[in-house]
């Protein structure tokens, strides 16, 4: 069986666009593939946090794992900093990374930009060594990414490449090399914000309308899809050059019910924008209630402590394992002892 390893920062409650483009992907991975899905909280501190919220946005996003479907029986959901190997790992994975490689990484290049290279922090510049350090750990085979990660990827494979060459004997491979797995075109890969539909959905939108919370109240989600950006045409229909606003709430619509995008535009030809949102508001509704439901029982529940503590076990036997050998690679430590 192949793995899998992906994560997600507990920097606020996903959006529906991380639950389509990732979290319900999740529950699928978990019935072909050995699945690890990790709550990357070293990641959410390139930026300053509240210690408080930042535990409690952890065991929200933990809770949400779970609710959307993902089994601990067939799944590994663990936090990154409750194993060790990850920051171990990411130092052996700096040291054989060059400052050209990561001053080219989008983020840091965009922030630095911006902000100046002072002001950002040492942090921002050296998390993708720690992602791919994530992603080595578990012999991953493919990471499920939307388009504005494959950059990652490309890093990840690249160094993956550069230390089997280096460091293992010949004929050997120390470490797997990762595939990039992105959803299928119009399968929710990159949801939209709804008030400007040519930009990402994110949770840090300034603009509350433009994304949906997984935990939003009904009547919130009912209003903000009402008020999402269209156009004055009228006409529902996938184009998404000239319609952009209108082929999100497709995308949207399509990846939360069996209905192809084809099928939704034949369903609303006669129809109107507002019987439209009014229709797909209720298919988010009804996707979601039962997720908030499961959410509530879990977030103060000894049962969400008890899989966590679970998962760390679990993760730290497979990422110590690997961890070993690239620490024997490069000379670290003593020779190991039969």
């Amino acid at each position: 069986m192949k793995t899998i390893f992906s994560g997600i920062q507990p920097s606020g409650i996903p959006t529906i666009g991380n639950y389509i483009g990732a979290m319900k992907q999740f529950v699928q991975l978990q019935e072909e593939y050995e699945c690890f899905f990790c709550i990357v909280d070293e990641h959410a501190i390139t930026v300053p946090q509240d210690r408080i919220k930042l535990r409690q946005q952890i065991l929200q996003l933990a809770s949400l794992y779970l609710a959307v479907g993902i089994d601990p029986d067939k799944a590994t959901i663990f936090i990154q900093s409750e194993v060790a190997a990850h920051a171990e790992a990411a130092w052996i994975v700096q040291c054989n990374t060059s400052l050209g490689e990561l001053e080219r990484m989008t983020q840091f290049k965009d922030k630095s930009q911006k902000t100046g290279a002072a002001s950002v922090s040492a942090g921002l510049l050296t998390y993708p060594p720690l992602m791919v350090a994530d992603i080595i750990l578990y012999n991953t085979n493919l990471v499920p990414v939307g388009d504005d990660q494959k950059q990652h990827l490309e890093l990840t494979r690249d160094f993956v490449e550069r230390f089997n060459s280096r460091y293992a004997a010949k004929n050997q491979e120390l470490l797997v090399l990762p595939e990039v797995k992105i959803p299928e075109k119009n399968a929710g890969g990159r949801i939209m914000s709804l008030q400007d539909p040519t930009k990402k959905m994110s949770k840090s939108d300034t603009n509350t309308k433009g994304f949906i919370s997984m935990l939003d109240e009904p009547n919130i989600i009912r209003k903000k899809i009402r008020s999402a950006v269209t156009d004055s045409s009228g006409k529902i229909e996938y184009d998404v050059e000239n319609k952009p606003g209108v082929s999100n709430l497709l995308v949207i619509y399509s990846s939360l019910t069996d209905l192809t995008i084809d099928e939704i535009v034949a369903k609303y030809k006669d129809s109107g924008y507002a019987e439209f949102k009014n229709d797909l508001a209720e298919v988010v509704v009804a996707t979601l209630e039962p997720i908030q439901e499961r959410y509530k029982e879990l977030l103060t529940s000894e049962e969400l402590q008890s899989i966590l503590d679970l998962g760390a076990m679990e993760a730290a036997k497979v990422a110590d394992k690997t961890l070993r050998k690239m620490k024997n690679a490069v000379g670290l430590g003593r020779k190991p002892r039969r």
